[in-house]
């Protein structure tokens, strides 16, 4: 059989509907075209006869006449939508999108979640026959919606307006809806992750409960069973996705689980197998193994040696797609609704107008650029004057610059640069980059002038390198792909990135070796963190110094506060009953986070002093106040007459104040430090931590000890150790065998995940590159030959993802 390849499979998927896709407009939402961008899928699809293909959230009259097929004639009759969301959810931009295209009678619809989770989704109005609910909605919304605009034209006498190919009232919409899985980010043959956007993603992973930490994340795992009406609807949409992407792939599971919210999708497949599948052996068996993101919260938080992370972690990606149309009014807000989590799109934005900004050879194109732009924004042009005529143009080339260049995040034709770093180190990434460089230059056929090593790296020799590379026009736009990473690779590695990046290393370093000595010392080093970051400020106000790249904010403090508390919870697990340091510790690191928030009042954007936001504003404004105001000592015999009592009042009065708003915000602070306590107390509620894997202490060594603990959970796996808290889902054909023949002596044995010829890993809540890295690993150097190995998770994350999940805009706290 053929291997897997997330990749082929997506593009297979497409191709099965090419009946479908022939001839029309095709939209997509803001989730399938992120998506869609790592499969190269937008060629196919203009192969398949799409005539053009639009944003759904954006949809525009002009989309009607816009073709990139030279093969389109006349106007479209057929309009084919993809969204990543619930029907419910993408309704008004159907509606809005049917409504701009008069002149179609037929409409399409591809949707990723299935019609049994629109059923049971708590925010989807739709039963269990869904998708025909929706196709009779959507016709009455649609007819309805002609009906007001025709009476609208007729009340302001535009009859004309009939001659413009809009439908009749007796031409019927024809609307068909289906399911379509196969909408994931696929970075690779072998590693994907969910779309942003997507409801699937942004879905709550835990209800409010006791051990919630964020609804982006599972619940910490006790090992009790949740209940029926407390499963929160990530964990039914993602077994739901994961199910039919199984089944698209030809595959049959082993289902293996590590974590309550895991259990819960692990449960939840097997039962839709056991409806299913039983009697369909033809598929390769392979093992499925389901990992809560909260039974290793370190890993992520840390700072890797992994070139990928550093890319996620410091380039600026797209904002999220914003629709033009305003929220429907008369839907009343749903009393059960769950928060919906807002991740980052994956789509980095490589800055690759720096090209033009110090290259003079390519200015042309960056004037051809500019008038392109111009011809879209005539009322700029009319508006324009000789002052505003360099911000008109720069601002110009930028956004031209941005659809040119966009993210390398993509399937490229030839090496495919995403895959091959994804398992590479910092250092190691650049050189590899540096290489491709140097392969491109030659092949441009360049001279070069290089000095030092070939395996070194400088911010400095890239630089001139893609200088080089970008001396005129079509050399610039052949090599676009590759100029964009260099680009992000000298602004990664160079300052004042890299020094920030290994600051935080360092730290982390710090923290991990003080966790192995006393709670004193660890809490005496958090609290130095903390005290450290008030530097920052103070060498920002004093100009004549300036801001030191290596000095840490009060909001990296903060990250290294919580990775310092999951230490301490594994280091000192019985310090103290509420947490792993004694009150006078704790004590002293609240007091230090007090002073820091009081000394930097910005802080206040931070999600655990929401509410103080303006009181914190008002006090920084004081300050400044007061520091631009000046002396007054030499007018000190002029005013002794003016001071009398209300000068007093005055400053009892705003003495009251900051008391007042100190002690609101020690009782925010120490909210804060019961969800780090709580943070600290994963080993004592996991029994896999708790008890440790037993397998991996026969022969882990000092270094191995470093590693994350998917790689030791690979390694006791692949070793055929057993491992506390696993649990085993029997297969579709394993519960047929169990209920009937099993009566007889026929009962099927319990597989191992280590057996089977292709591993699937999935982390719900989210992994990050370096856990791709040293599973690789794992199964490079414990696996049996031929293995092979499947990775995904819910989304990537970066330590800046975690702090947004935990302490940002996306927490609970």
């Amino acid at each position: 059989m053929a291997s897997a390849d997330l990749i082929r499979s997506c593009r297979d998927s497409i191709r099965q509907i090419s009946d479908k896709l022939a001839d029309s407009i095709l939209y997509l939402d803001a989730g399938c075209l992120e998506a869609f961008q790592f499969i190269g899928a937008f060629k196919v699809l203009l192969e398949l006869g799409v005539h053009s293909i639009c944003s759904l959230e954006n949809a525009s009259p002009l989309d009607a006449i816009v073709s990139w097929n030279s093969m389109f004639v006349g106007p479209a009759k057929k309009v084919v939508i993809i969204t990543s969301r619930l029907l419910s959810d993408a309704h008004r931009y159907i509606l809005r999108c049917l409504g701009t295209h008069g002149t179609v009678l037929q409409c399409i619809i591809y949707t990723s979640i299935s019609e049994i989770a629109h059923s049971v989704h708590v925010d989807s109005p739709l039963g269990p026959d869904a998708f025909h609910e929706y196709e009779t909605l959507l016709v009455q919304d649609y007819e309805e919606l002609l009906k007001k605009s025709e009476k609208k034209r007729l009340q302001q006498g535009r009859e004309a307006e009939k001659l413009t190919g809009r439908v009749e009232f007796s031409a019927k919409l024809f609307v068909s809806v289906d399911h379509f899985p196969m909408i994931f980010c696929p970075l690779s043959p072998r590693l994907f992750i969910l779309p942003s956007e997507g409801t699937v993603a942004e879905a709550c992973l835990s209800t409010n409960s006791e051990n919630s930490i964020s609804p982006g994340l599972p619940s910490l795992s006790t090992g009790s069973s949740s209940d029926g009406d407390d499963v929160p609807p990530g964990a039914t949409l993602t077994a739901n996705f994961l199910y039919h992407l199984v089944e698209k792939m030809d595959l049959k599971m082993e289902i293996f689980s590590l974590g309550d919210t895991s259990k819960i999708v692990g449960k939840m497949m097997m039962d839709m197998s056991s409806l299913y599948d039983v009697g369909r052996r033809n598929k390769r068996s392979a093992g499925l193994l389901l990992i809560d993101r909260t039974i290793d919260l370190l890993t992520p938080c840390c700072h890797g040696d992994s070139f990928l992370d550093r890319l996620l972690s410091s380039l600026p990606r797209r904002e999220r797609i914003l629709s033009s149309l305003p929220a429907m009014m008369s839907q009343a807000p749903k009393i059960d609704a769950h928060i919906k989590v807002q991740r980052a799109p994956l789509d980095i934005r490589v800055p690759f107008g720096a090209i033009f900004d110090k290259n003079e050879s390519v200015s042309n194109l960056s004037e051809g650029m500019t008038a392109f732009a111009s011809g879209w924004s005539s009322g700029a042009i009319e508006s324009k004057s000789d002052d505003h005529t360099d911000k008109f143009t720069t601002d110009a080339v930028q956004h031209e610059v941005d659809l040119l260049g966009g993210s390398f995040l993509s399937n490229n034709s030839g090496t495919n640069y995403l895959e091959t770093l994804l398992d590479r180190r910092a250092k190691d990434g650049a050189i590899l980059v540096k290489k491709w460089l140097l392969e491109t230059l030659r092949h441009e056929k360049l001279n070069l002038s290089l000095k030092g090593r070939s395996g070194s790296f400088s911010a400095s020799e890239l630089h001139t390198l893609l200088e080089r590379l970008a001396q005129n026009q079509m050399s610039l736009i052949r090599n676009k792909d590759i100029i964009q990473l260099a680009l992000a690779a000298e602004m990664v590695l160079g300052e004042p990135r890299s020094s920030h990046w290994d600051a935080f290393v360092n730290a982390e370093k710090i923290l991990a070796v003080t966790s192995q000595d006393t709670s004193q010392s660890l809490s005496s080093q958090i609290r130095d963190f903390i005290n450290t970051s008030i530097l920052l400020r103070s060498n920002e106000q004093d100009k004549r110094i300036g801001p030191s790249h290596s000095v840490l904010s009060f909001q990296d403090a903060l990250l290294l506060s919580m990775i310092g508390y999951i230490l301490a919870g594994e280091s000192f697990p019985t310090s103290a009953s509420t947490g792993p340091f004694s009150w006078e510790e704790e004590h002293s690191l609240k007091e230090a986070v007090v002073d820091a928030v009081m000394e930097n009042p910005s802080s206040a954007k931070l999600h655990f002093l929401h509410g103080l936001s303006n009181e914190l504003a008002a006090k920084l404004d004081k300050e400044k106040d007061d520091f631009s105001k000046p002396s007054e000592l030499d007018d000190f015999d002029d005013q002794w007459g003016n001071w009398d009592d209300e000068d007093t009042d005055n400053q009892n009065a705003q003495a009251f104040d900051d008391m007042q708003l100190k002690l609101e915000l020690r009782d925010r602070v120490d909210q804060l430090f019961k969800f780090f306590n709580k943070l600290s107390s994963l080993r004592q509620r996991n029994s896999t931590l708790r008890e440790g894997l037993a397998a991996y202490s026969r022969y882990g060594s000092d270094m191995e000890t470093q590693k994350s603990l998917l790689y030791k959970l690979l390694t006791t796996l692949l070793a055929n150790y057993d491992v506390p808290g696993l649990v085993y889902h029997s297969s579709a054909v394993g519960r047929f065998l169990k209920s009937g023949f099993g009566r007889f002596g026929l009962g099927q044995a319990k597989p191992s995940f280590g057996d089977q010829s292709v591993l699937f890993i999935f982390v719900v809540g989210g992994m990050n590159s370096l856990e791709v890295r040293e599973a690789m690993e794992a199964v490079a150097e414990y696996g049996r030959p031929g293995i092979e190995l499947i990775v995904g998770g819910t989304t990537l994350l970066t330590p800046n993802d975690m702090f947004d999940l935990l302490l940002g805009s996306s927490s609970s706290f």
